[in-house]
């Protein structure tokens, strides 16, 4: 089915139970649609997933929001109320990417969620912004990756700080650190701490709970179409909305919730943008099969030797955020080589990137984060909850994106997708 409906702001659609292969959807650029408007005409947006993020996407300048979606059918009425009149709501994503009217998708739903609708959108011709992690799984990632150069849409990914806003405890943009990072003056490998005693907070209140006991769904959601590709289990509001990032199922704690925003610049900083992490070693107490819980340290290696070390109970002020064999660089700048700030500042600015995506959509040049440096970074992320959900260590082919005869990890890789769910 290609849906041209355009439902008023009450007139919601109730196609929520549709099966995955009832739709076709034809891609913009086919229809003579956005992908090639003038840059003075203007882009249109709709928002996947109205959530506490998903709200926070319809303020971003640039674009006019003319669509959102949410399975939950009390939270799209609350939010298209406090939304200009000509905004139409849906409940199934689907029914989006078939209008030929919208140009950009916004992806703020629970990240078992991303790679399929970002794929589906990459093949209906839309542009995509995606929430963090991109994927919840490295092979979804791959997906991603392919459905968006295929296609030849634009992609970003929704974390700033490889490019702007200040670094956690550093008081300054990444750019400074970068510089002092490509100068050498560090020497080489290098050794990053991300934990609290750096400025980073894994934040294990996303933990989950381990003794749910089921509760009727409510009226208002369409719980089977929340979970979508993920396994069945009895519902729960904890399993849900603003708690779901302890569940396995759906994202891998606070790891998944605040990994990519600490882990994208590292990539960035080391200029591994086009590799991942050949070994994970994992240091945690046994996880539960369905819950996210607390761990205390997960240490990657490059092939080049530099670490990248996840640092969760050590505190205080004496880790550096960097180390090499020749200086350490610690919170709010400070190292042990003797006038930093004024070195670093000598040193040649890297080169400038555009932090406005919808420059990005008219002008057609890909985003400096997009889908093929947003999946290397959210493959630390996945790499590190692979370990935690097996409780070892493993070795990882960046080429491959697969562990070497390690048919456990390359099984958490790999995951199925519930029926009829997938990419």
């Amino acid at each position: 089915m290609n849906s041209k409906h355009t439902p008023s702001r009450r007139d919601f659609l109730k196609s929520a139970g549709a099966a995955a292969a009832g739709f076709s959807i034809v891609p913009r650029h086919v229809l003579g649609g956005a992908m090639f408007t003038a840059p003075s005409d203007e882009i249109t947006r709709a928002v996947i997933g109205v959530g506490g993020m998903g709200r926070g996407h319809l303020g971003y300048p640039g674009a006019r929001t003319v669509a959102i979606c949410d399975v939950d059918r009390k939270r799209l009425e609350e939010t298209l109320e406090r939304l200009d009149e000509g905004v139409d709501g849906y409940r199934d994503f689907r029914e989006v990417l078939a209008r030929d009217d919208v140009d950009v998708v916004h992806i703020a739903t629970p990240p078992h969620w991303h790679g399929i609708i970002s794929a589906e959108a990459a093949r209906a011709g839309k542009d995509i912004w995606c929430e963090k992690p991109m994927t919840r799984t490295i092979g979804e990632g791959r997906k991603v990756v392919e459905a968006v150069q295929q296609n030849g849409v634009m992609f970003r990914l929704n974390t700033w700080f490889r490019f702007r806003a200040d670094f956690y405890g550093f008081g300054s943009t990444v750019h400074p650190i970068k510089k002092l990072v490509k100068s050498g003056m560090l020497g080489w490998p290098l050794t990053v701490t991300i934990g609290q005693a750096t400025g980073f907070d894994f934040k294990f209140q996303w933990s989950g709970h381990t003794d749910l006991i089921p509760e009727p769904v409510p009226e208002e959601l369409d719980y089977d179409f929340w979970l979508g590709p993920a396994p069945y289990k009895p519902y729960h509001p904890h399993r849900t909305h603003s708690t779901f990032r302890g569940y396995w199922d759906y994202d891998g704690g606070g790891l998944g919730d605040m990994g990519q925003h600490y882990l994208d610049p590292v990539q960035y900083l080391l200029e591994k943008d086009a590799t991942s992490p050949v070994t994970v070693e994992v240091d945690a107490p046994q996880q539960h099969y369905d819950a996210a819980g607390e761990w205390r340290r997960i240490e990657m290696t490059y092939e080049d030797g530099c670490k990248i070390i996840l640092d969760a109970v050590n505190t205080g002020s004496d880790i550096p955020y960097i180390e090499g064999p020749e200086g350490k660089l610690y919170r709010g700048f400070r190292s042990d080589i003797p006038d930093i700030k004024r070195k670093v500042a000598a040193l040649p600015d890297p080169e400038p990137q555009e932090p406005d995506f919808y420059k990005a959509v008219r002008t057609r040049r890909k985003f400096p984060l997009n889908e093929a440096n947003g999946h290397r970074s959210c493959t630390i992320v996945n790499l590190g909850v692979i370990a935690l959900r097996l409780g070892r260590g493993f070795s990882y082919d960046p080429v491959r994106e697969e562990s070497p005869g390690d048919e456990a990890v390359n099984r958490l890789i790999h995951q199925p997708m519930r029926s009829p769910w997938y990419i």
